[in-house]
């Protein structure tokens, strides 16, 4: 009896595996391509910033030292004479060998348990590109670039001193102080911002290694200054962007509101000014910026150079002719741009000179001079007209899109005090289709 119970001990078992084996071999394919399918996704590579299995390879830096050349450095990592000869050459078209900076880090890569000699030695030209030298059996140096990550964020902030402090104190890229200026150049003169002015900004930036490297582009704009405010609406027509206001009138006056990039205005337009080198009042009919010597000067708009020389009073100086009422003068510059002559044509924004002392002047700074119908004038006074707005075909959907911007605008956080500062991730932003709306979402600052 107990053999018996034995037999079935043993037997049951096997039946069972068998019973339970049948029941499966329906389901057992299927099951199959799930555990092929995954075991396919647990061996995808992780690749680092350079493209490297980061499992295929032990990895070090080495610094490159004051002095050194990479010729050298190879010979260091162990690499023979013949090899560092080889990848010297193919450095040719590729790496400029005298251009390699001492300070910049080599990413050493190791195969496998070979910890003799690096198989590949990386050399970061800038955030972007890099250089990689493959050192196995067939040696090639060759270019390489990061992949740019395009994000879209959203910022505000009310000025405590000047907008490019308050944009570096809170750890956001100073760039976008200067972009600020470019949208508005025709609406607010940034060398009068106040404390108290307040903007709010949706803008486009580039992200490598998750830093951020630059400005692409500002999608949207609100700026708050002297209590007036100002809007600026970035849409495309026929292929070309540019700015906007909330009216659709393009935000390009005749005329840059400065010639100069930031700076600060030393003396301004008067008929009433006492004069440091001559010594008595007279009037001064320009506006001076003080900046340093060599700073570019811009033209303020389209135009033809009358004058282009030096006398005794003004130094090098530059007189652009707009058009027939409106002229233009640039005094005491270092020197004159290349190319700058009379009847020369020149674009708004083209620089003409750079920043001196020449003539009567103390110091380094450029007086800027107006004319309106040939009498000197404030262009501070001045309203000047806008240039091409919106076409009529295009209104309509520049007006769905100005409404989607005005309520993204609206919905980044308002700042409560001086000094205070939010942003916010745009999780998508689509020009000209309004059934994909804006969504903003809080992030740390």
């Amino acid at each position: 009896m107990k053999a018996q119970h034995l037999l079935l001990a043993l037997i049951a078992p096997t039946f069972l595996f068998s019973a339970c084996s049948f029941q499966n071999s329906e389901s057992s394919s299927a099951q199959n391509d799930v555990q092929i399918e995954q075991a396919s996704y647990e061996t995808t590579p992780v690749l680092d910033s350079y493209g490297f299995d980061v499992d295929a390879y032990i990895t070090d830096q080495r610094l490159i030292r004051r002095n050194e050349n990479l010729a050298s450095i190879f010979r260091d990592l162990g690499y023979s004479q013949d090899l560092v000869n080889e990848a010297m050459q193919k450095t040719s078209g590729v790496l400029d060998l005298r251009k390699v900076i001492a300070g910049k880090p080599l990413q050493l890569y190791y195969e496998g348990t070979n910890l003799n000699v690096p198989s590949h030695i990386v050399y970061e030209q800038n955030l972007s590109e890099y250089i990689i030298f493959n050192m196995t059996d067939d040696i090639s140096v060759v270019n390489g670039s990061k992949e740019v990550i395009t994000q879209i964020r959203s910022a505000e902030g009310v000025i405590d001193g000047s907008l490019y402090m308050t944009l570096v104190s809170q750890g956001v890229m100073p760039s976008l102080a200067s972009e600020l200026s470019e949208v508005f150049a025709w609406q607010i003169d940034f060398y009068r911002i106040q404390r108290g002015d307040s903007f709010r900004v949706i803008f486009e930036e580039n992200v490598i290694d998750g830093v951020p490297t630059s400005i692409n582009r500002i999608h949207a704009a609100y700026f708050r200054h002297v209590n007036k405010d100002y809007y600026a609406i970035y849409f495309e027509q026929d292929g070309k962007g540019e700015y906007f206001d909330l009216e659709g009138e393009s935000m390009r006056k005749a005329f840059l509101r400065a010639p100069l990039e930031y700076s600060r205005i030393s003396s301004r337009f008067t008929n009433n000014r006492f004069h440091p080198i001559l010594r008595r009042n007279i009037p001064h009919h320009g506006t001076d910026y003080a900046a340093a010597t060599g700073t570019p000067i811009r033209a303020v708009g389209d135009g033809v150079i009358i004058h282009s020389a030096y006398d005794r009073n003004n130094g090098n100086f530059v007189k652009i002719r707009h058009n027939g009422t409106y002229q233009t003068g640039y005094l005491h510059m270092s020197k004159i741009a290349s190319g700058i002559r009379s009847g020369t044509s020149v674009k708004q924004g083209q620089v003409i000179g750079y920043v001196g002392s020449t003539g009567l002047a103390t110091g380094p700074h450029l007086c800027y001079r107006f004319w309106v119908n040939g009498r000197p004038s404030d262009p501070h006074r001045i309203d000047f007209p806008s240039s091409t707005p919106v076409k009529v075909d295009q209104k309509e959907l520049f007006n769905i899109h100005r409404t989607q911007m005005f309520a993204a605008l609206s919905r980044v956080n308002s700042a409560s005090k001086p000094g205070a500062w939010s942003i916010v991730a745009v999780d998508e932003i689509t020009a000209h289709i309004p059934e994909k709306p804006l969504v903003l979402s809080a992030v740390a600052p």
